[in-house]
């Protein structure tokens, strides 16, 4: 990360397949984001597996849905029997439907679901921004330009509230991070890698350093 903040150009190549998808290279890729670094994806089988690459959405597990519907009530039905999915959902969408189907997402599912959108895969407008649903639909608004194209939705699967322990896995896991980076960033990841509740994390590292 510190290199690539200084303007390298760093390629990321895996023996476990494409970043993200069961591969630890995620990681690195959700960093990225975290610190406003670009991430360009190579072509791959199609837009949606491209543009879940390089989402820095970290969860092995997800479903793809195709398009969504076109009309209202069918559009809406579908992201509300999916409000509880846990997996990543990925989406196509058009151009003229893309603010409606934002929308009916903050509505169906969550206006705090964190959700990506990538425009143009792997052509000359490409572009990955992700934020939570109601920012999401305020980015779009303010620049036509930011909704042309093909686009791709990703919406963050829906985390469970568990009453999880702080195991050593987690803790070593943490351990290593805060080696290389912030407190907040460390417990970030952590609490990505292992679907837990970040706050719980936080509150419980703090109480160690102090």
């Amino acid at each position: 990360i510190q290199e690539l903040k200084k303007g390298k150009k760093i390629a990321l190549v895996s023996n476990a397949g494409t970043p993200i998808i069961n591969d630890p290279g995620c990681i690195l890729i959700k960093q990225c984001h975290i610190f406003d670094i670009k991430v360009i994806p190579l072509p791959g089988a199609c837009a949606a597996i491209t543009a879940l690459s390089a989402s820095g959405i970290i969860n092995n597990r997800f479903c793809y849905e195709g398009f969504l519907p076109s009309r209202k009530k069918s559009r809406c039905d579908l992201l509300h029997s999916l409000k509880e999915e846990t997996r990543t959902i990925i989406f196509y969408e058009s151009k003229h439907r893309i603010l409606e189907s934002i929308k009916d997402i903050i509505e169906q599912i969550d206006k705090n679901r964190h959700i990506v959108i990538a425009r143009e895969m792997t052509k000359k407008w490409e572009s990955i921004y992700g934020a939570k649903a109601s920012l999401i639909l305020e980015w779009l608004k303010e620049n036509k330009y930011r909704y042309k194209g093909e686009m791709v939705i990703i919406i963050d699967g829906f985390k469970k509230l568990k009453n999880y322990t702080l195991s050593k896995k987690i803790l070593d896991t943490f351990s290593i991070l805060r080696k290389f980076f912030s407190l907040k960033t460390s417990v970030l990841i952590t609490a990505q890698i292992h679907d837990i509740n970040k706050n719980k994390l936080y509150q419980y590292v703090i109480k160690k350093e102090e």
